[in-house]
């Protein structure tokens, strides 16, 4: 099953990182890519620009709307994610735990709805 784990943080603490605590979090990354990766879990991810790039798209009476940014009223925004294909919920909790940002901030798992044909 595929499942998609989408990491939550807080956008303001990159604004007061070093570059020493940038360093960490990639590498960080980079030690859970590869773990996953050797596991053959790992089927992609990337990083998101912060939240003050996104545009939401609306259409209504088929007319398009445009808005800058979900500027929603949380201090957790949408990073990144990474897609994962594990046996159950249980082994993609497990893998989504070893994310980083599991213990800053929040990773969401969800499965990937499957379509037939």
């Amino acid at each position: 099953m595929k499942f998609l784990a989408l990491i939550y943080g807080d956008e303001s603490q990159w604004a007061n990182a070093t570059e020493a605590d940038m360093a960490a979090t990639f590498e960080a990354h980079t030690v859970f890519g590869e773990a996953a990766g050797k596991a053959g879990v790992l089927l992609g991810g990337e990083a998101l620009e912060l939240s003050h790039t996104a545009t939401t798209v609306r259409v209504r009476d088929g007319e398009r709307m445009l808005t800058d940014g979900p500027f929603a009223e949380t201090k957790e925004q949408l990073g990144g994610y990474y897609l994962l294909e594990a046996k159950d919920l249980d082994e993609a909790l497990t893998w989504a735990a070893q994310i980083p940002e599991a213990q800053t901030g929040t990773v969401e798992v969800r499965p990937i709805m499957e379509f037939e044909g």
